[in-house]
């Protein structure tokens, strides 16, 4: 199958490409900034020739936005003709989103609605896969399933929450052929730096202060990247127009008691590395996502457990880790 990955620079982007190369699929790659280093690729990831000429025959990259180059990404639709186009590309980040929401509206919302308009008049495309968020849900009570009532209380969650709306619109009125895959927090090796997981054995292996906002009360589900490319490419091609789809684990824990079992892992006192700061505007304290539906109807189970999952990106870190010493670990806005 030929696949356009909208966000194959992002870190679940990535992983998507590999796994999708892996299945003999061909993709084109399209980010907004040229590709990064390689230890931040997944798809760069391979271990002899033969994986390494599959990625130069099936796979293409073009550095396009979203925002700037419409006229560019449509014309390369036009040239490649997917038949399935996944969209990981949204600009992320709650607390930041409150300091410029318009420029959230802009990428996540605006843009993407410019874009669907022109791709739902086009025969060949046979899937359209938005990778949403659980955020457009806001904080919640026990574990929901995928029909839950939206209330997104941030600029990001807003912003994320208008778009589903949008393309379920587009569905009813056009049959577009969109599906929503929402995953719980995802993590695993290739992550941003500023994610906490790594974050957290960045600090560990550096000596550097971590900050727990809110001393980490708010709770999560935890799934490793591996797991949810899985899931999502089996629904890529099985899952019917229309339809939206948890994917996470059945285990919930607070931020801080993570910290804490990523501090074990790595041999390191909690109270040497941990600062406790002020909460950030408008997170929200839980969300647990149901994955029953998943389960039942495709068999999926997720097979990496978190302590297997953090040893895992503690390999990672470790690997390159004079490499990420160098680098900022702060999230850094680009407009």
């Amino acid at each position: 199958m030929k696949l356009l990955v909208i966000g194959s620079n992002s870190f679940s982007g990535s992983h998507f490409v590999r796994e999708a190369l892996r299945n003999k699929h061909r993709v084109i790659g399209v980010s907004r900034s040229k590709e990064p280093k390689s230890l931040f690729l997944a798809y760069k990831w391979w271990n002899n020739q033969n994986d390494f000429k599959i990625l130069e025959k099936n796979f293409i990259f073009k550095s396009l936005d979203l925002n700037k180059d419409l006229d560019l990404l449509i014309k390369l639709v036009d040239e490649y003709q997917p038949e399935y186009v996944v969209n990981f590309a949204s600009q992320g980040m709650v607390a930041e989103s409150w300091l410029e929401p318009t420029h959230w509206y802009q990428t996540n919302l605006l843009s993407q609605v410019a874009f669907h308009d022109y791709l739902r008049k086009k025969k060949f495309l046979k899937k359209y896969v938005h990778i949403s968020t659980p955020e457009v849900y806001g904080d919640t009570d026990g574990w929901i399933k995928e029909n839950h009532n939206f209330n997104p209380t941030t600029p990001y969650s807003v912003s994320r929450a208008a778009c589903d709306s949008h393309l379920l619109s587009f569905f009813k009125a056009y049959d577009f052929p969109v599906i929503f895959t929402r995953a719980a927090n995802v993590y695993g090796p290739g992550q941003q730096l500023y994610r906490i997981i790594p974050r957290t054995i960045l600090s560990i292996r550096t000596g550097k202060k971590l900050y727990l906002h809110g001393a980490g009360h708010s709770k999560r589900s935890f799934i490793h990247i591996s797991d949810v490319v899985k899931a999502t490419l089996k629904l890529t091609f099985d899952a019917e127009p229309g339809s939206c789809w948890h994917i996470s684990t059945k285990e919930a824990l607070s931020i801080r008691n993570l910290v804490q079992k990523i501090c074990n892992i790595g041999e390191r006192p909690f109270s040497e590395i941990v600062k406790d700061v002020e909460e950030r505007l408008g997170k929200d304290k839980n969300y647990f996502l149901d994955s029953s539906k998943i389960r039942k109807k495709y068999n999926w189970e997720d097979s990496i457990n978190l302590k297997n999952g953090i040893k895992d990106t503690f390999d990672w870190v470790d690997q390159n880790l004079e490499e990420l010493k160098k680098l900022k670990w702060d999230y850094i806005h680009k407009k």
